[in-house]
């Protein structure tokens, strides 16, 4: 099985990349289609050269990648993707031959993260709209809804929504998932010295979050629209079996 994991920035990804890495079944892939969408979008990144010389640029390549063998010949392939690094051309056709999860994040925690770390947020760099677009678009495609975790839910009880989305991966769930060794994942993109230091320290879950952040009032226009695409996507977030799950 393939699994495409679809999150935005400050949203744990990073650490369910970990989580799923630490399963003796699963191989892992940091976000494959960051180096052409820096390659081709030209955003700037601190660590540019570095990732144009160690990663694939080339999106077609990527995507055959995606659907292609699985490294080390392990049964499952987890790939970290964010829908804002699918650029207009890229190809498509290697979604219809993997398992969709959407991970989100309550955009109120995302900009307040995003701003300590990266300057003030544009729509567009939280990602919530594009996970939605793309949500949507699947749905309709398949006639099914993809997989849908947040965030808060996981770091709330990391055993029971980790059980529960292997559930309905119908994969079997491994406890090895909740935890992980410091430092960092052998297949971290070229990128990780620089966005990664913290996560890095980790070795599981963080707690639970605490109240929701205030936004500044200069921020409020920017919530409001990231929390009608939230929104959308968190009607269908997986429950655990005793609230109804889904």
């Amino acid at each position: 099985m393939r699994i495409a994991m679809w999150s935005g920035p400050r949203n744990l990804s990073t650490a369910m990349m970990y989580a799923f890495g630490a399963r003796s079944d699963c191989a892992v892939w940091d976000e494959p289609f960051y180096a052409p969408f820096l390659h081709i979008g030209g955003r700037p990144d601190p660590m540019l050269d570095t990732i144009f010389d160690k990663e694939e640029t080339n999106p077609e390549n990527v995507a055959s990648r995606c659907t292609g063998a699985i490294p080390e010949n392990k049964a499952l392939f987890y790939q970290k993707h964010m829908p804002q690094h699918m650029l207009e051309g890229f190809p498509l056709d290697w979604m219809d031959a993997v398992k969709h999860v959407f991970l989100i994040r309550h955009p109120a925690r995302v900009i307040t993260s995003y701003t300590k770390k990266n300057g003030v947020p544009t729509l567009s760099d939280i990602g919530v709209k594009e996970q939605a677009d793309l949500f949507a678009s699947l749905t309709k495609k398949h006639a099914a809804t993809p997989i849908v975790i947040d965030s808060g839910d996981i770091r709330s009880n990391p055993a029971a929504y980790l059980e529960a989305l292997c559930n309905a991966l119908n994969i079997p769930w491994d406890p090895a998932m909740l935890s992980w060794p410091a430092g960092g994942h052998k297949s971290d993109g070229a990128w990780a010295p620089h966005w990664y230091p913290e996560v890095w320290k980790s070795t599981g879950f963080a707690g639970p979050e605490g109240p929701i952040p205030e936004v500044p009032d200069a921020l409020q226009p920017l919530l409001n629209e990231a929390m009608g695409y939230y929104n959308q996507l968190e009607a269908f977030k997986l429950t655990l079996p005793d609230s109804g799950f889904k």
